[in-house]
């Protein structure tokens, strides 16, 4: 049997994958994160013998040892009940979480796509991120991380020469279709340089802005590349980040990696230890490949809808493929 984690609302993409696996053959479990509460049973028991495991929901039993391999693809905060009582839900939540996490943690011998804690640990430092791409030759963007303004209008005009964006560590949404809240790259004049105050509220990311003829969202599963290329350059909004593009609808385009970008990337993957990730880059007007991030929770769907990439059946195989 394979665990797949997610989300209620999930669906798509985890369908995909969920479909794939149950055509090789596999049992299928979907865990939704955010209903590991009153909504499922569970047991948990250490004895001399060892320690056993279950989980049952919607009358569906699975124990520990069933489970062969995990699909991880989200994990969302636990729903607690509106008509609990307000002076319970902290320890409701607390404690919902706890056996949650234990849960989890049971399951870590067994094949991941990807560890969950590797994979919050490089979802969430984009600093390491860029130390990894440069450590295997892939350019990368100068970078700077602060909440002094002193610090960055340094960085402006001594390293930017003028040409500098700023953007969020995190996100704001899990959309890659920029119609939900979030916070765009934005580019930097030097008039923005004497509003810089509220940066002690809000730190950010603050890089040189590389001149681009286009963008890519690479999707890496294990080895294999599925790459989308899309250009807003035509957008005044969208020159700086495709998915502010109001005034014009630019669309994915089927494209493929030069073999030593392949390459690079993969030894990057394989050194951080990930098995899945979406990756952006973007390239140069002169030529160069530059590496922004990767985001091993990152959005596909819309890779594979529009250009017909096998993407979430190729998760599914390559994770059966790890099984013992």
């Amino acid at each position: 049997m394979i665990l797949c984690i997610s989300h209620s609302n999930d669906f798509y993409t985890i369908d995909i994958v969920i479909e794939r696996l149950k055509e090789l053959g596999k049992e299928v479990f979907r865990l939704n994160s955010d209903t590991f509460s009153d909504q499922l049973e569970f047991e948990y028991r250490v004895d001399q013998q060892g320690y056993f495991v279950r989980l049952k929901q919607d009358d569906v039993l699975v124990s520990l040892d069933a489970i062969e391999a995990v699909y991880y693809r989200k994990l969302w905060h636990i729903n607690v009940p509106n008509d609990l009582d307000d002076a319970f839900q902290n320890i409701y939540f607390q404690e919902y979480t706890t056996m949650r996490s234990l849960f989890f943690e049971s399951l870590r011998q067994l094949p991941w796509m990807n560890p969950m804690e590797l994979d919050h640990r490089i979802g969430e430092n984009k600093l390491e991120q860029l130390v990894f791409a440069r450590k295997w030759g892939l350019n990368i963007p100068e970078t700077l991380m602060t909440n002094e303004p002193e610090k960055v209008k340094t960085f402006f005009h001594t390293v930017c020469n003028g040409n500098m964006i700023a953007k969020l560590h995190g996100s704001l949404s899990r959309s890659m279709k920029g119609d939900t809240p979030f916070f765009p790259t934005t580019r930097i004049e030097e008039s923005d340089l004497e509003r810089l105050e509220t940066l002690v509220y809000c730190p950010m990311i603050f890089q040189q802005n590389i001149e681009k003829i286009y963008e890519l969202r690479i999707i890496y599963v294990d080895g294999i590349f599925f790459t989308g290329k899309i250009n807003a350059q035509a957008s005044e909004a969208g020159k700086t980040d495709w998915r502010a593009a109001k005034d014009i609808m630019p669309s994915w385009e089927l494209y493929s990696l030069p073999e030593p970008i392949c390459l690079a990337l993969e030894k990057m993957m394989r050194d951080i230890g990930l098995y899945f990730g979406a990756i952006d880059m973007i390239r140069q007007k002169k030529g160069q490949y530059v590496f922004l991030e990767v985001n091993p929770q990152g959005e596909w769907g819309m890779i594979q809808r529009d250009l017909g990439y096998p993407i979430g059946q190729t998760i599914a195989e390559k994770l059966i493929a790890r099984i013992c």
